[in-house]
């Protein structure tokens, strides 16, 4: 049954690789596309990063279908640890104290990383970064609490009620422009400001800070399950 069912699998990315390709014109190249992005970018979006301008503008709709693999696998892990769980007499180990170094760097550099990550998703559509880097980075600063301030936890409802608002506000967006701002999701419905100033790029900076957050709380949340695991 796995060999059919693989066999069938193959047959059908087979066809949508040809077709993908006969839809092709010839002679056209995806430099041409790039070429595109690269001259028209910032007119289009109005975000000085060409990246940005491509990942939150042109290709925005995948975007969103990339937080959602994210999501899924934050759900699928949380659900299998908590399965393990049921399955085991749950053991407390006792934590080793965390050195003096990493228990005073979790003290003072967690909310300069915070206000980092916020700065990396907030001016995305400015400098190199953007929403799953911010998210990262905001993760990172959970982490090191959870390896010098062992005693920490997060809000678990705290958690997924960001996770949940940010994911949100990502779909009423793009909901948004489909239904004010033009033909498509995620269309840009509000003004594009005044190029490489903040309050430009419609409405990438909103997409980009609702990633930020979503990516950060889901990242958090599969660390926070990990830790508990190990405990």
């Amino acid at each position: 049954m796995r060999s059919v069912f693989s066999l069938i699998l193959l047959v059908v990315i087979g066809a949508g690789v040809v077709f993908t390709l006969s839809s092709i014109p010839f002679g056209s190249t995806s430099s041409d596309v790039g070429e595109y992005y690269i001259d028209s970018g910032r007119a289009d979006t109005g975000a000085t990063n060409i990246v940005t301008s491509v990942v939150v503008g042109y290709r925005a709709f995948d975007t969103l279908g990339e937080v959602t693999v994210l999501f899924v696998a934050a759900i699928g892990l949380g659900a299998i640890l908590a399965a393990g769980r049921e399955n085991e007499e749950k053991k407390k180990a006792e934590w080793e104290p965390a050195s003096l170094v990493l228990y005073t760097g979790c003290r003072f550099l967690f909310p300069l990383i915070l206000l980092f990550g916020a700065y990396v998703f907030i001016h995305g559509h400015l400098t190199p970064g953007g929403g799953f880097q911010g998210g990262a980075i905001i993760a990172s600063a959970f982490l090191m609490v959870y390896l010098g301030c062992r005693k920490k936890r997060i809000s678990k409802t705290w958690a997924r009620n960001t996770e949940s608002i940010s994911g949100l506000v990502f779909v009423v967006t793009g909901l948004t422009g489909l239904a004010v701002g033009g033909h498509y999701f995620l269309s840009n419905f509000l003004p594009e400001g005044t190029l490489n100033t903040l309050f430009s790029a419609g409405i990438i900076p909103i997409i980009y800070i609702a990633i930020g957050l979503k990516v950060g709380s889901e990242l958090t949340g599969v660390i926070d399950d990990l830790i508990e695991e190990s405990e």
